[in-house]
């Protein structure tokens, strides 16, 4: 099974999805470090990403979850803002992907991304990011409003049931 912790920039993927990758004692992949440099360059201009500039990441994350998926379980940090992009990520192998959306609010997110250092994506992208967010009916979804260790304790006790 391959776990992608989805949501917008600063709900805590990477953080959580790291963790959850310890607990299950899998692999943790980040898409971020998938994206092409002119998307890091434009991100980090303050501009968002079109359909059109992540596209070819997207197809690129597909062709990697569908090896990672023949190698065993694996945990992906990754948005999937839209639900054509998570039928990409998902392409060939749906049964095999289990989307968990850590979601919250803009408020919330907006006060995480002020904290976080070294990060290209700037919290003036935050809106776009939830103008382009499509709520998936589908995954787990998980409220980020509470610490790490709950978030996570949530995660664990949702996958338990499904």
């Amino acid at each position: 099974m391959v776990y992608i912790l989805m949501g917008v920039s600063g709900s805590g993927k990477s953080t959580i999805g790291r963790e959850l990758a310890k607990v299950l004692k899998i692999p943790f992949y980040d898409a971020d470090l998938f994206h092409p440099r002119s998307n890091v360059e434009k991100m980090s201009r303050g501009i968002p990403l079109t359909d059109q500039d992540r596209l070819p990441w997207l197809k690129q994350l597909s062709e990697q979850i569908r090896k990672w998926e023949k190698q065993g379980d694996c945990v992906l940090a990754c948005s999937a803002l839209k639900r054509s992009y998570r039928e990409i990520l998902s392409q060939g192998i749906p049964e095999k992907v289990k989307f968990i959306f850590l979601q919250g609010s803009i408020e919330c997110i907006r006060d995480r991304m002020r904290l976080r250092k070294g990060h290209y994506m700037p919290p003036s992208l935050l809106e776009s990011q939830f103008e382009t967010l499509e709520i998936p009916g589908d995954a787990i979804t998980v409220s980020i409003e509470k610490s790490p260790r709950l978030i996570l304790e949530n995660i664990i006790r949702k996958l338990k049931d499904n």
